[in-house]
């Protein structure tokens, strides 16, 4: 099947079953690698999760009462910022902070909050 292309400096960015002229002509079979890199690309990070799935995630990871311990051991903004946020944003300072504090990689702390975004 063909499937006709968008491109941006060179770069696939979006695909359509018809031709779109002044927007997408050139043609492409539908398993060349550019439209199967563009239709397959992993999801974005997940930015933010509620704080009952931040806290059932870290429940699940066996990781809470370690990570309510850090929280005891903080200034009371970050107390109650912890126990009475309503989500939890992984660019935060406090957030950054308790990954550090936790030894989570980049890709753990992905993995983190995409797993929490499921609960």
């Amino acid at each position: 099947m063909t499937v006709f292309v968008e491109r941006n400096g060179g770069v696939v960015i979006g695909v359509y079953a018809y031709n779109c002229p002044g927007i997408a002509e050139e043609e492409l079979a539908d398993d060349h690698p550019e439209i199967l890199a563009f239709l397959n690309q992993p999801p974005p990070p997940v930015e933010s999760v509620s704080a009952r799935q931040f806290k059932l995630q870290l429940l699940a990871a066996g990781l809470l009462g370690q990570v309510d311990a850090w929280i005891a051991a903080q200034p009371a903004a970050v107390q109650i910022a912890y126990e009475y946020s309503g989500s939890f944003v992984r660019s935060e300072p406090m957030m950054q902070q308790g990954f550090v504090a936790m030894g989570f990689s980049a890709q753990q702390i992905d993995d983190f909050f995409m797993a929490a975004s499921k609960l």
